[in-house]
């Protein structure tokens, strides 16, 4: 069914797609879970982020980003040392790192929720051409977002890292037009029609 590939993934995939993936999200927590699971990812499969989940969420307090602020250098260690964890001391760093600069953000907008779809309007964005494939692997926005995510001290947030993770919180929708998912985000949530914004293929 087009560039989705939810006909062909493999169960765990497939349901992440059909439950979640482009799904808008306005709890911090989810969003914070979202976008440090694409922060775990960098260099990695998305099917192996989804086999380590369960893991992610005991290392990480269930992605409360208010525990998770208050990590220490032994947490670290401890994180480090779960059987099954992903053994890279700078991401679990940057996770951590991250979840002090979402506290900082929710001070100025109320909500890290708010702070990200400020930059859609507050409507799921469907621009020209995505539904039909194929789709960038970054864009005019993405790269907008990933550099005041980084001036507001945030970790592995670059322009593909961003891209993946505004369509997986759906302030993008880009399901393949032949998607059942398409339609149903679409008429369940407002959203905006753009014109593409400086794709990276």
């Amino acid at each position: 069914m087009g560039y989705c590939g939810w006909d062909s993934a493999s169960p765990l995939d497939r349901a992440y797609h059909d439950a979640e993936w482009g799904v808008p999200v306005h709890d911090d927590r989810k969003m914070f879970e979202y976008l440090m699971m694409e922060v775990m990812q960098c260099g990695l499969s998305w099917q192996l982020m989804l086999c380590k989940r369960d893991i992610f969420r005991r290392c990480f307090a269930e992605f409360d980003y208010r525990q998770v602020a208050r990590f220490t250098d032994a947490d670290v260690a401890r994180i480090l040392q779960t059987e099954g964890m992903i053994r890279s001391e700078r991401k679990v760093r940057a996770v951590i790192n991250n979840a002090r600069c979402v506290l900082e953000v929710q001070k100025e907008y109320g909500s890290f929720s708010d702070y990200l779809w400020s930059f859609s309007g507050g409507k799921t964005i469907l621009y020209h051409g995505h539904a039909d494939g194929p789709i960038p692997v970054s864009n005019g926005l993405s790269a907008r977002l990933s550099a005041d995510l980084r001036r507001r001290g945030f970790k592995y947030v670059g322009p593909v890292t961003i891209y993946s993770h505004l369509q997986a919180c759906g302030i993008i929708n880009d399901h393949d037009r032949s998607c059942p998912c398409y339609r149903k985000l679409v008429e369940a949530h407002p959203t905006v029609q753009k014109r593409r914004d400086h794709e990276k293929m």
